[in-house]
């Protein structure tokens, strides 16, 4: 039996720029059999698509970044043609002591060492574990994910089970950004960490047990959201975002500090902490990448780079404004030769975008379709992408769908054609949201030639707040 329904609270009435439009959360949780479908669904599309986003139910303390909202999962099923929703709050053990409180008791993240008094939060511990970043799927499980903590384990039907660990073997967090391997069925990871050691790398079989630790040593406690695997390589951006532990709470959350330099790390997949070589490039940050593979003794990898990011996380702002900065990354290759050891950048567009996407059955290869969402117009916030993206990474050129001037857009995900043999045989899955409409649709298009756009639009039965992550589970 499902737990009972739950219902939001939040009024925004300090006007924070992070819970205004569609930055507001829905108050509640819906189960709807049967949606509208315009067009036609692919037969082979069968299963799932999850995403996940910040969606806060009670009115939060202080300053709010889209970061700190309670997880939601919004999740769509397409079965025989036929298409269900189903949303739900993941229900974290910080979440639900908040539940009994009848209110927040948890700051934000730029007062995250503010914490609140144990009588309140018992064995929920003194921060709490949103993961409302990302969703995956690994050795039978589904995880829903917060790079400042543990896994969360939720069932296909989206209810909450627990924090998760690894059997113990976890130590710190996990990145909302894991690397599964489509020939071995390894999952690798990392997460970082503001106190010493700022580093940890893992390795998860395929049979879901965590098989290899260590700890790698960094200068300074930095943000990093993502990294990339090759056949052989675990392969780090160590770049110069850092915590700002001296004034925490008391202004940005972390700085940019070009002068600390920005370096690719590289090591063998199941290697020691001393195994690992750095090279030096030119300072910039990314937050997602494409992939990463090996050619002719150089690791290439493919990312949207930011010149110098500053996501706005600062308690010492007016509540209503923001100091994030609107400039977009851009697509960029890195490279690193393992004979020179020399590393650097190479800027291929200058179409501003992130949520970087691939075809998953090639994660650790060389990716040649690579998805991305991106703003043609230049004068929208950060984060607020209006057009999606293919790149060939081989001739360099693009195609896009531009989804209109009240559209939204999304992470594209990539599901795959159960019959299809080439790299973009499938489908790209994305909500888009319509402001002069209010409403939010799941649209489908053909992988292979984006530029036609929506081949299927499913019309949700509720508006879908701007979030992060998704990804498809087939059936």
């Amino acid at each position: 039996m499902s737990p009972t329904p739950l219902l939001g609270s939040v009024t925004n009435d300090a006007n924070q720029p992070d819970l205004v439009g569609n930055l507001f959360p829905v108050p509640d949780e819906l189960d709807v059999e049967h949606c509208e479908v315009i067009g036609e669904l692919p037969a082979g599309l069968s299963g799932q698509f999850v995403r996940n986003g910040p969606n806060p139910m009670f009115e939060p303390l202080g300053s709010y970044h889209m970061f700190d909202g309670d997880g939601m999962l919004h999740g769509v099923t397409i079965e025989d043609g036929k298409v269900s929703y189903r949303n739900r709050w993941i229900r974290s053990r910080g979440l639900q002591v908040e539940m009994e409180h009848g209110g927040a008791i948890y700051p934000g993240l730029g007062n995250v060492l503010e914490f609140p008094d144990r009588s309140l939060t018992g064995s929920a511990g003194p921060v709490k574990n949103p993961a409302n970043t990302h969703i995956i799927r690994h050795a039978g499980r589904w995880l829903a994910l917060w790079e400042g903590g543990k896994p969360t384990e939720i069932t296909p039907g989206l209810e909450t089970v627990d924090e998760y660990d690894f059997d113990g073997r976890l130590e710190g967090a996990m990145t909302a950004h894991p690397r599964l391997d489509p020939r071995t069925g390894e999952m690798l990871f990392f997460s970082y960490s503001l106190f010493p050691p700022y580093l940890r790398y893992h390795v998860v079989d395929a049979t879901g047990v965590l098989v290899h630790s260590v700890a790698l040593d960094l200068p300074a406690p930095v943000m990093m959201h993502d990294f990339v695997i090759t056949a052989d390589h675990a392969v780090f951006l160590d770049s110069p975002i850092v915590f700002n532990m001296e004034t925490l709470g008391q202004g940005p959350m972390v700085s940019w500090r070009p002068e600390n330099g920005t370096r690719i790390g590289v090591m063998p997949r199941r290697g020691e902490a001393s195994d690992i070589t750095w090279h030096e490039i030119e300072p910039s940050h990314v937050q997602h990448f494409w992939s990463g593979w090996v050619e002719d003794d150089r690791i290439v990898m493919c990312g949207s780079r930011f010149d110098r990011p500053d996501f706005g996380i600062d308690p010492s702002a007016p509540l209503d404004e923001s100091t994030a900065d609107s400039k977009p990354p851009r697509p960029t290759r890195f490279w690193v030769d393992l004979r020179t050891g020399q590393a650097g950048t190479e800027e291929f567009d200058d179409l501003g975008g992130d949520f970087n996407r691939i075809n998953d059955s090639v994660n650790g290869m060389r990716a040649r379709w690579l998805y991305m969402s991106a703003m043609t117009d230049t004068d929208r916030p950060l984060g607020d992408f209006d057009t999606m993206v293919k790149y060939d990474e081989i001739d360099g050129t693009r195609t896009t769908w531009w989804a209109g001037t009240h559209a939204h857009v999304g992470e594209s995900v990539f599901a795959p054609d159960p019959a299809g043999v080439a790299e973009d045989d499938g489908w790209l899955l994305n909500v888009i949201y319509d402001d002069r409409r209010d409403v939010s649709e799941l649209v489908v298009l053909a992988a292979s030639d984006i530029a036609a756009g929506p081949i299927a639009t499913v019309r949700l039965p509720r508006r879908v707040p701007f979030g992060f992550h998704a990804n498809w589970f087939p059936n």
